[in-house]
C-alpha cells in the first residue's frame, strides 16, 4: 500500500468467511409446547447457515494502516469476492463494525499496529497430532523485505445474522430502535405570545438541559455495543443497548413529552430487566458513550416511578 519497502511489514488477515446457502421454504406446524418467541428476537435467528471457512491473506503495509484499507487492497488486488461493508471510512457512519481479534470495533479506526498479534494457530506435531503453539513457537518470523507484524483475525459482528463474510445483518437492531420511536414527541400545540403569534423561543434549552442528552445523540448505531453485550450477542431475547441508548436520549430531552410512554416500553422482561450490568457495552464505543452507565441511569429512572 506504500512503495517504501523499508517501513512496510508483512501482516496476515485471517478472515472468517461465510457464504449463505439458499433458503428452502418449509411449512412447519406450530407446537403448543414450543417456547414463545419474544418481540426482541430469538437466538435461532442468529445461527448462520451456509459454507463457513477461514482464509488467510498476506500483504505488506505500514503499521499505521487501517484494517479497512488492508481489506480494500485485498479486494482490489487479491480476492474481489471478499465481502465487507463500509461507507465513509472515517468512523462517522458506523457501517463497518466487525469483530477484530474477537473484539467488536470499526474497521476504519482500527490500525494494524494495534491489533496484529503473534500467530497462535494450532500446529501439527511430528506424529500428526494437533498441538497448541507456545509463545516461543508463535513468534513471527522475519520475512524478506520487512518484518512480520503478525496476524489479525476478522469475523462478522457477533449477535447478528451473517449475510456474507464480514457483513452482518444489523436490521434486527434497527428494528428495535424504530420500535421505541426514535424521534422527538411533543404535545403538538404551539406556544403563542401575548400578541397571538407563534413563540419561536418555545423549544430553547439551557446548556445543562442540552448536556443531559447531547452525548447520547452522537450514537451512530454501529452495533459495537450490541456485539460486546453478552446478553444480546449470546442470543437471548433482549432489546439491546443501542435501542436503550436511543430511548434514553429522548427521555433526557426536556422538549420531549413522551418520557412515561418510553419508559413503559422498555420496562419489560426483555427490556432493561434483561440487562446484567456487565458494562461490556461501554468498552469499545467509537463515539465515547459510556453505554453501561447510561443504561444504569435509565434503570434508576424507571425504578423511581414504582
Amino acid at each position: 500500500m506504500n512503495g517504501n519497502d523499508e517501513t512496510c511489514a508483512l501482516v496476515t488477515l485471517r478472515v472468517h468467511r461465510f457464504t449463505p446457502r439458499a433458503e428452502r421454504n418449509r411449512s412447519r406446524s406450530g407446537s403448543p409446547f414450543a417456547k414463545q418467541s419474544s418481540p426482541f428476537g430469538s437466538s435461532s435467528a442468529r445461527r448462520p447457515r451456509g459454507k463457513q471457512w477461514v482464509q488467510d491473506y498476506e500483504l505488506s503495509v505500514l503499521p499505521d494502516t487501517t484494517i479497512l484499507d488492508c481489506l480494500l487492497t485485498i479486494k482490489r488486488t487479491q480476492d474481489p469476492s471478499l465481502a465487507f461493508r463500509y461507507s465513509c471510512g472515517h468512523g462517522m457512519c458506523g457501517s463497518d463494525a466487525v469483530a477484530v481479534n474477537g473484539t467488536p470495533t470499526l474497521l476504519c479506526t482500527a490500525k494494524v499496529k494495534d491489533w496484529a498479534t503473534p500467530d497462535r494457530q494450532a500446529a501439527i506435531d511430528d506424529d500428526g497430532f494437533r498441538k497448541t503453539a507456545s509463545a516461543d513457537d508463535a513468534s513471527p518470523a522475519p520475512v524478506q523485505g520487512g518484518n512480520s507484524l503478525g496476524v489479525i483475525e476478522l469475523a462478522a459482528l457477533p449477535g447478528f445474522p451473517v449475510q456474507r463474510d464480514l457483513i452482518a445483518d444489523i436490521d434486527p437492531m434497527l428494528e428495535q430502535i424504530k420500535r421505541l420511536k426514535p424521534y422527538l414527541q411533543a404535545s403538538g400545540k404551539l406556544a403563542t405570545t401575548k400578541d397571538g403569534n407563534v413563540d419561536v423561543f418555545e423549544y430553547l434549552q439551557q446548556p445543562e438541559q442540552l448536556a443531559a442528552y447531547e452525548t447520547l445523540s452522537n450514537c451512530i448505531a454501529c452495533g459495537v455495543c450490541e456485539g460486546s453485550c453478552p446478553v444480546f450477542a449470546g442470543g437471548e431475547a433482549f432489546i439491546g443497548p443501542a435501542a436503550l441508548i436511543t430511548a434514553s436520549r429522548f427521555i433526557n430531552d426536556s422538549r420531549d413529552t413522551a418520557a412515561d410512554a418510553r419508559m413503559d416500553a422498555i420496562d419489560t422482561a426483555d427490556g432493561i430487566a434483561a440487562c446484567q450490568s456487565v458494562r461490556a457495552c461501554s468498552r469499545q464505543c467509537p463515539r465515547g458513550i459510556d453505554v453501561g452507565e447510561e443504561i444504569w441511569q435509565l434503570i434508576a429512572k424507571v425504578k423511581e416511578r414504582q
